[in-house]
This record gives structure tokens, C-alpha cells and sequence, in this order.
């Protein structure tokens, strides 16, 4: 078995397009000992340019599209790199590799070749297994810090090598293969054939998938529930109270915890204040602590006054 590393740079990328100008790759035997590396250049026919992700003004590559024209297009690089990743003995990885797949399959589209067919790992999909950390993207550059890898980026063969040291440290401190890495966590390969891509699964993401489910559910509930109260109970609120003529407006994970959100809100209508769901009409802002959105409206730009959630229910309960 060889282990294929690849990581490919684009002159640009758009929705539809993606001008790969580089295709890196490392290969190795199961001990990670190199048997080959090399930077393929492609005359990409195109500018050097990125844009971030709204479509806007992003990177721009270091390279001169003059220094390309001599490079063959991707069409005449395509059997090579093809014959690569598509070897019965390789096993094909890459970091964030579903990105660097779509790219290879915008290419063959747009030269109108026959789609690539293999099978993928991604090193940082097997790295957020064994932190069992899915709420974030890892970067190349966090991975190879974290596991004591040394990482020059932003050239092609340079990725693909720091990709492969990232992948061969993962398996050092797990004490395991890479095989052994899929077995234990239940990966399943990506796979790319008939122009059509399929993403890196695995038991602990599909667990992380179901609770993050089942809790945007129960906060669905909750904020239902609890919205059901105000509406229900606003209107009799005491308008004599101390607190009458007050606009109150509570964080969202505050609102969210109906054991606390709707004894407060009871106690506010007790005295008088009303409840709005828009952060930037209110008075007053409760929240646990300062910071984020609602509360930038509220306060930054609202003008409304902010209260920690502990030192208000010590107040709303001294009234």
C-alpha cells in the first residue's frame, strides 16, 4: 500500500471555476518513509486572484500568470495526476481534501474529461476525530503546530508534505495506523466518480450531527415556550409597578433557560417593565456576560443599558 499526499493551489476560484495552477503531492510507504514528491506547475489561462468566500477582493497569489505560459495546461497534466490517485495501491489523502477534489472535478468539467474516480482520507477530518472536535475547521498550519510539526505553507508539495508529517504525528501520539485510526473512529472515505462528490463520515460525527440536532431542537421548544408566555402575560403586567415604562430584552441563552427566563420575565411584568424580542428597542439588556451580537445591538449601538443576569435577580428579587 502507498499513501498518496496532495494539495493543490488555484490561480482562482470562483462558484464554478477553479484555475488549479498547482498540484503537489508526496507519496510514501505505510511507514511514511518519502518515495516521491514534486510540484506539477499548470498553466491555469487564467489571472491569479482569490476571493474569499462573499465573492469580494481576497488573497492574491504571489505569482506572475506570465511565469505560467510556459507550463502545460491541466489537460496535459490530467493522465498524471490521474493515474496517482487513481493507483489500486494508493491510499489518497488530503487536508480539508473535499475543497482540493471539487477543484480537480471543476477542472476535468471545464477541459470536458472523463470525471476522476478514487476514494479519500482527510487528515483534518481524522484529527477532529481524535479531539473529538467538530465545531471548528483546523487549519494546516493549528494541526502541524499542535502535533510539534515544522510547516512552510503556501506552496503545493509543501502542503502535501506538512499533511503527510501531520498524518504520521496523529498516528505517533494515537499509538495507531492510519488503519487502525479509521477503524476506531468508524471513518468512511470520501469518494469522487462520475463527476459526483461524497464527504469523510464517521460514528463520533454522526453522534456530534444528532446532539447538535436534538439541542437546536430543545431550543426551538424553549423559545417557543417561552415566547408563549410573554404573549400570554405581558398584557397583565402591573402598571403601576416600579418598573413600568422599562423595555427589557434578554440574552439568547438566556432566554433559552425557560426555568430562569420565565420567572424573570413574571417578575418584570410583576412590576410593571415589558419584554421585547428585538435587542436594539430595549432599556435594559440582561446577559450572563458581555458580548456578542444581541448584545452589541442592545448596548453599542442601542444605547441600552447592561445588566448581568446574577445582579439582576438579586434586584428583581430585593422588589
Amino acid at each position: 500500500m502507498r499513501y498518496v499526499f496532495f494539495d493543490i493551489e488555484c490561480a482562482c476560484v470562483y462558484k464554478s471555476v477553479a484555475k488549479i495552477c498547482a498540484f503537489g503531492y508526496v507519496v510514501t510507504d505505510e511507514r511514511f518513509n518519502v518515495q516521491a514528491r514534486e510540484d506539477i506547475l499548470i498553466n491555469p489561462k487564467g489571472k491569479f486572484h482569490l476571493t474569499d468566500r462573499k465573492g469580494k477582493e481576497g488573497l492574491v497569489l504571489p505569482y506572475e500568470y506570465e511565469d505560467f505560459k510556459k507550463y502545460p495546461v491541466f489537460r496535459a497534466e490530467y493522465g498524471r495526476i490521474r493515474a496517482l490517485l487513481e493507483a489500486r495501491d494508493a491510499l489518497v489523502f488530503g487536508h480539508a481534501t473535499i475543497n482540493d477534489v471539487n477543484y480537480l472535478n471543476l477542472e476535468t468539467k471545464r477541459y470536458k474529461l472523463p470525471s476522476f474516480r478514487f476514494s479519500f482520507l482527510d487528515t483534518q477530518f481524522l484529527y477532529m476525530n481524535a479531539v473529538n472536535d467538530f465545531n471548528r475547521q483546523f487549519g494546516l498550519g493549528a494541526m502541524a503546530e499542535a502535533l510539534g510539526v515544522e510547516f512552510t505553507p503556501h506552496r503545493a508539495v509543501d502542503d502535501a508534505y506538512a499533511t503527510m508529517m501531520v498524518c504520521r504525528a496523529l498516528c505517533e501520539r494515537e499509538g495507531l495506523s492510519v488503519e487502525d485510526i479509521v477503524a476506531r473512529y468508524g471513518v468512511t472515505a470520501g469518494k469522487i466518480a462520475d463527476y459526483k462528490i461524497s464527504q469523510s463520515d464517521s460514528l463520533p460525527h454522526r453522534k456530534y450531527l444528532a446532539d447538535r440536532d436534538a439541542e437546536r431542537e430543545q431550543r426551538a421548544k424553549a423559545h417557543v415556550e417561552f415566547y408563549r408566555y410573554v404573549n400570554k402575560h405581558m398584557h397583565r403586567r402591573n402598571k403601576n409597578g416600579e418598573l413600568n415604562g422599562k423595555l427589557f430584552c434578554f440574552a439568547k441563552d438566556v432566554e433559552d433557560d425557560v426555568s430562569v427566563s420565565v420567572r424573570l420575565a413574571a417578575a418584570i411584568f410583576a412590576s410593571g417593565g415589558k419584554y421585547t424580542s428585538h435587542p436594539a428597542e430595549c432599556d435594559v439588556y440582561i446577559a450572563r456576560a458581555r458580548g456578542g451580537e444581541r448584545y452589541r445591538n442592545a448596548v453599542e449601538n442601542g444605547g441600552a443599558a447592561f445588566i448581568p443576569l446574577e445582579r439582576f435577580e438579586t434586584a428583581l428579587g430585593n422588589l
